[in-house]
């Protein structure tokens, strides 16, 4: 029988446990930015993931033989890895080759919202009050971003491709954060963290490849080896591809989703500073308002 694992708090490690990916996935996305002419996102993903596993592989070998206790719940890390791995990270960056950082983060501070949208509908979670009010807050954050600042821009919106991508890459981490919590295999497997990641990655690294094929065959892909695309795929596959994937794997078992959700709030923030610093795109008047209504939405729905 499976079960949903039960949040330990909010604790001064789960706090830095949940700081950590967010600041990493804010450099991810001004990356994904500058390596929109370099690298194909399909293709990206795929290669950033195929290192991680690689690299990952010494300390989590033992998964892989016949007989681990991860192989008889195979369909769930499929999906996990199709989710968090394939999903999420090849719309991040199909995103960013035609919006900023700063949108794209700001866009996926609606995470609360679909969080709480998806643990209702499908993991039977209750919805308080002060959490939908704050979800509802990041929410009107995002559509001031949609809207660029002009609120009358909304009776007519025509949202950008990267805007939309972002979305869908959104609703499939919310999906992937739920899943985190289901416990199917033994504890001292779980608290393995090396090879807890070991068996999404076998499967994510395959959806990622099935992907890049795909644009391969069906788009002008391309993949132009440099040494800058080379220091960046060491960021991107140390950072945030294993270093993040273990804290918020970690975190949001201790948190749960929707606590945590809100930590990715602060992904715009650092993104909006890493862009100034590496971009040379400032924030706009408008960020400014998206970003404090979506600190609004953190404190009104941590609020006892």
């Amino acid at each position: 029988m499976t079960a949903l694992a039960r949040p330990a708090g909010l604790d001064l490690r789960t706090a830095l446990l949940l700081t950590v990916p967010p600041a990493l996935w804010a450099g991810n996305a001004v990356v994904g930015r500058l390596l929109r002419e370099m690298a194909s996102p399909m293709t990206l993903n795929f290669v950033r993931w195929l290192l991680a596993l690689l690299l990952l592989a010494p300390l989590a070998l033992a998964v892989l033989r016949r007989g681990s206790p991860l192989w008889p719940h195979w369909r769930r890390y499929a999906w996990l890895g199709l989710l968090g791995i394939g999903c999420y990270n090849a719309l991040q960056y199909l995103a960013l080759q035609t919006s900023t950082p700063m949108n794209v983060t700001l866009v996926g501070a609606s995470m609360p919202l679909w969080m709480m949208g998806t643990g209702a509908l499908f993991f039977g979670q209750r919805i308080t009050r002060q959490a939908l009010a704050g979800a509802l807050l990041s929410m009107a954050g995002v559509a001031v971003v949609l809207s660029r600042g002009q609120w009358q821009v909304l009776a007519d919106l025509h949202l950008l491709p990267g805007d939309l991508y972002m979305m869908l890459a959104t609703i499939a981490w919310a999906f992937y954060s739920w899943l985190l919590t289901r416990t199917h295999e033994p504890a001292s497997v779980r608290r393995d963290w090396a090879a807890f990641l070991m068996a999404q990655l076998v499967f994510g690294t395959a959806w990622s490849a099935l992907f890049s094929a795909g644009e391969w065959l069906l788009t002008p892909a391309r993949f132009v080896w440099s040494w800058p695309l080379a220091a960046a795929l060491a960021f991107i596959v140390l950072g945030p591809a294993l270093l993040a994937f273990r804290c918020w794997g970690e975190g949001v078992q201790r948190a749960g989703p929707n606590n945590a959700a809100f930590f990715l709030n602060l992904t715009p923030l650092f993104a909006a500073l890493l862009s100034a610093l590496f971009l040379g795109e400032a924030p706009q008047p408008y960020h400014a308002l998206a970003f404090a209504l979506i600190v609004g939405g953190i404190v009104v729905s941590s609020r006892r």
